[in-house]
């Protein structure tokens, strides 16, 4: 798989685990296909972060991904702890139990994930096709610049 399609890719598996987390009743199979999903999401995660540190990209954007796949473990190890109920008699405050606040670390943790997968995204985009290079003005918003597709065949 292509680098940009990998980087663009875990957005959008990142986004199918936010439709499925709607649904309003989480059966097996539902619940099969969100680890799946997520497994999906670490596979993307490292595949970004190897093939960004096999660039010469700024550092910052490698370490972006890197964060990102580490993200992506930490998420699947509260998916786990999720999956077996850890906490979910254990009140902590105002009625919520530990199983309550480790969903909420999850939530927040794929926030993150979803925000960094898409700023390295945009990040390498712009250093590949050198926009960093080129400064504007201040108030200057220029249109994109002309994508080439070769020559133009006659009509006939």
């Amino acid at each position: 798989m292509r680098l940009w399609a990998a980087l663009y890719g875990i957005i959008w598996v990142v986004l199918l685990e936010f439709l499925l987390a709607l649904l309003p009743t989480a059966g097996p199979i539902v619940m099969d296909l969100h680890a799946a999903l997520g497994f999906l999401i670490i596979v993307f995660a490292y595949v970004n972060f190897r093939g960004l540190r096999a660039t010469s990209v700024p550092g910052r954007v490698k370490r972006i991904a890197r964060s990102t796949f580490q993200l992506s473990i930490l998420m699947a190890i509260l998916g786990l702890l999720l999956w077996v109920d850890l906490g979910s008699t254990w009140t902590i405050a105002l009625g919520l139990t530990l199983w309550d606040l480790i969903l909420f670390l999850h939530v927040i943790n794929s926030l993150a994930i979803i925000t960094q997968a898409a700023a390295v995204a945009i990040a390498h985009d712009m250093w590949e096709d050198r926009e960093f290079v080129k400064e504007t003005r201040p108030g200057e918003a220029p249109p994109p610049a002309p994508v080439s597709l070769g020559p133009v065949p006659p009509r006939p």
